[in-house]
């Protein structure tokens, strides 16, 4: 009778368990995929509008992914809109930089956009560490540095039970080189989540922008950009945001004239 009681009470956790996972929408996967399917299938047969409004609807509800991205940023340009096709690729670059489709289509897609400023000189070691950082997303710094961090706790094991002194030896320099492999990935991580949490950049989604001095529509006119351009978000004010071009201009334009990665 007891066993009975209890094979009843487990198998009413595992029901608990499941509704729980249903309600929270870890058991969605599987309708999400064939959302995405059905999008791919709109893609191929050439109908990208109801390809964008497939992607889309499994953005709105949280979820992402670099495929994702990548095929949204697809849909896009196939339909003309380069603003809403790089600002894709982008996002799909940020979830996998090393990818190198999404380096390709986002570099052709670049070379249809009108503005094109030149980025202000820098000093090689700055370009250098920029291209170390992009290497990698911050979740692959931080599990790679979870990874070295594993590797050096399995030396320090070693050395504290090793009885050969060879091994002890090993041990102990090995250790040494995951700490010093460690700190600089945990520098690297630091630098990355810093970037993306104080540091904001933007497509333009608009045929054409007219940037301001101030963020006041009456202000006087900076100059005028377009779609598809990246810029760099420095504050907010209401509905403004104050941007920087690659070339160093400043100014002021709506809210709504531009999408944050």
């Amino acid at each position: 009778m007891g066993r009975r009681m209890f094979n009843y009470n487990y198998k009413s956790i595992i029901v608990l368990i499941f509704f729980i996972l249903l309600k929270s929408g870890f058991v969605f996967s599987k309708d999400y995929d064939q959302i995405f399917e059905e999008g791919n299938r709109f893609y191929q047969s050439g109908e990208f509008e109801n390809a964008i409004a497939s992607y889309n609807k499994i953005i709105e509800d949280g979820y992402e992914s670099a495929a994702l991205y990548f095929n949204l940023g697809n849909a896009y340009f196939r339909e003309g809109n380069i603003g809403y096709a790089i600002l894709n690729y982008e996002r799909a670059l940020k979830l996998s930089p090393g990818d190198e489709d999404i380096k390709h289509n986002l570099a052709f897609a670049n070379a249809q956009t009108r503005d094109k400023p030149e980025p202000l000189p820098s000093f090689f070691i700055f370009n250098w560490w920029e291209s170390l950082l992009a290497l990698n997303s911050l979740n692959g710094w931080v599990y790679l540095s979870y990874f070295i961090f594993i590797l050096l706790l399995l030396s320090l094991g070693l050395y504290l039970v090793g009885r050969k002194l060879i091994l002890q030896r090993y041990s102990f320099y090995t250790a040494l080189g995951f700490t010093v492999i460690l700190i600089a990935l945990v520098v690297i991580s630091g630098v990355k989540y810093m970037r993306e949490t104080k540091i904001s950049n933007g497509i333009i989604i608009q045929p054409a922008v007219t940037v301001k001095l101030s963020p006041d529509i009456r202000s006087n006119d900076a100059f005028v950009i377009h779609e598809g351009l990246k810029v760099t978000v420095e504050d907010k004010v209401e509905n403004w945001f104050r941007i920087r071009l690659p070339d160093g201009k400043v100014g002021w334009l709506e809210k709504k004239e531009l999408e944050i990665i």
